[in-house]
């Protein structure tokens, strides 16, 4: 079955660009439609969400695409986001990661390489280009390097659930946890579930960078 792509991008030359690099993979996949912003985007979901993968650019007018991939995956959390953007910045990274994106590809990325990124994230993967992967991995590793952000929310977790935070920041799996705190693999992952409701995430990563810019941990 082919994959059904939409584009976000406001630039109509390289949007037309991105179409035909894909169109040289017909039968892999298929191209459903191109919006010229964030806005535009949601606009078209509305009539038809039948799409499995958005190659999303950042910087747009009216609506860029941050904001849109927070509405996109608000409601139709089944669709895919893949970056496709020239920004290589850890402020951007940061944002489109928290925003829900499931990849991060430059647009210099030869075709075959945004193909196989397009089949990665249908498998489930994370496709990130080397260098902006190198940078979330920084990020993670030197959340200090982030601007701090002016705005903090009040989240209401517990001090274990700080702590189970914290032990997630170091990379560690349950088990570990468990050892570390004393306490059992399965009440971790109690704490684990809380804190994704609380912080409004899916996964360990969106967790721990999360609570890194609200300086939580």
């Amino acid at each position: 079955m082919k994959i059904k792509i939409a584009i976000a991008e406001d630039n109509a030359l390289l949007a037309q660009s991105i179409k035909e690099k894909l169109e040289l993979f017909r039968d892999a996949i298929f191209f459903k439609f191109k919006a010229s912003n964030g806005q535009h985007l949601i606009e078209l979901l509305k009539n038809d969400n039948n799409v499995d993968v958005i190659l999303m650019d950042i910087e747009m007018p009216i609506m860029d695409g941050i904001k849109a991939t927070e509405i996109v995956k608000d409601n139709y959390p089944q669709i895919k986001i893949i970056i496709l953007t020239v920004f290589d910045d850890e402020d951007k990274i940061f944002r489109a990661i928290q925003a829900g994106a499931n990849g991060y590809l430059l647009k210099d990325e030869p075709p075959n390489i945004i193909l196989e990124g397009i089949k990665d994230i249908v498998s489930g993967g994370a496709p990130m280009s080397p260098t902006i992967a190198t940078k979330a991995i920084e990020l993670l590793r030197n959340p200090e390097k982030r601007k701090p952000n002016k705005y903090f929310e009040n989240f209401s977790l517990s001090k274990r659930e700080t702590e189970v935070l914290e032990q997630l920041s170091k990379g560690l799996n349950y088990k570990n946890i468990a050892v570390n705190l004393f306490i059992s693999p399965s009440t971790v992952r109690k704490h684990i579930e809380n804190i994704y409701k609380k912080l409004h995430v899916s996964n360990k990563m969106k967790a721990v960078l999360k609570a890194q810019k609200h300086n939580l941990i």
